[in-house]
């Protein structure tokens, strides 16, 4: 049964460009259900499962194991493109999981701060005077000018930020490969080329790196070293709104918007595939509008 999931994971991974990240999310959530199937339902064959050994595993996984909603969205997800893969491939004539229903996933609204609060954080890193700091300031004003995810951030190189030109090039793991270019305000430029002149050169252990945000050891920075920065940060002004690790790609999107920027200019900035994934901040941007408006109109007082 791994063979197959192997073969599976590898066309996703070669002929969809899928991320590593997400790679090795199905893998983990297909080797669960096989798992749960030779252990739990005594079927060692994908041709002998039934709906009814699939309808056994997501009652497990809410029942026993209380997963949220999400988390058993995303598991079904995963069991329903695989099976809808070994029917296309030809190893199974019918597939178990197609009238399977997935959880009703709850849709919360991505969480976004201030620009007050975020004009704090991005002041922080200059109160202190050290290599770090510089780093951190370069990486918190890239965060804002871009509204990149917190992966294609760490994934940047040296060289896919163009400090003469104000942008930076950067290939959307989660978009399958496709480069986008997105401009950087000039606080933004200066802070960076401030890092890469006078930091950056300090960290730096080994001339062949080419990461752009390096680590106190000299490699480049993981997703959970930038999270611990932001939250270092986050403490130190004494925010109170939850701050996450894309927090600021929330911000960057609402206050876009809030400014008059056009929805699928946002999208192409984020980079949404779907113009639907964008919409949830319009929703944000609303809310704003109907606070301005009670607040300000003599009638709705």
């Amino acid at each position: 049964m791994r063979h197959q999931i192997d073969d599976f994971l590898r066309s996703l991974q070669v002929e969809k460009g899928y991320s590593n990240n997400t790679i090795v999310a199905y893998r983990n959530d297909l080797e669960q259900f096989a798992e749960f199937l030779t252990e739990r339902a005594g079927v060692n064959c994908w041709t002998k499962v039934d709906k009814d050994c699939l309808v056994a595993y997501v009652n497990c996984l809410r029942g026993e194991r209380e997963y949220a909603s999400a988390t058993v969205a995303r598991k079904v997800a995963a069991t329903k493109s695989f099976f809808h893969h070994l029917v296309s491939e030809g190893r199974l004539s019918e597939d178990p999981s197609a009238t399977l229903d997935s959880p009703k996933v709850r849709k919360y609204l991505p969480t976004s701060i201030s620009e007050e609060d975020v004009e704090k954080l991005l002041k922080a890193p200059l109160k202190h005077d050290n290599v770090r700091a510089l780093r951190d300031s370069g990486l918190l004003e890239l965060l804002y000018a871009t509204g990149m995810r917190v992966s294609e951030v760490v994934d940047l190189d040296v060289d896919d930020v163009d400090l003469e030109n104000s942008v930076v090039h950067c290939t959307s793991k989660n978009g399958r490969g496709k480069e986008r270019i997105i401009p950087i305000y000039r606080h933004a430029v200066e802070r960076l080329a401030t890092y890469l002149n006078e930091g950056r050169p300090k960290l730096l252990r080994d001339d062949d790196e080419q990461a752009l945000f390096l680590n106190h050891r000299g490699r480049r920075l993981t997703r959970q070293g930038l999270w611990l920065i932001i939250r270092k940060y986050v403490e130190e002004v004494g925010i109170k709104t939850p701050v996450t690790p894309h927090t600021l790609r929330h911000s960057f999107a609402t206050h876009l918007l809030n400014g008059g920027a056009d929805v699928r200019e946002v999208q192409g900035l984020l980079g949404h595939a779907n113009i639907s994934t964008t919409q949830v901040y319009t929703q944000l941007s609303q809310e704003r509008l109907r606070e301005v408006y009670d607040e300000a109109h003599p009638r709705a007082r």
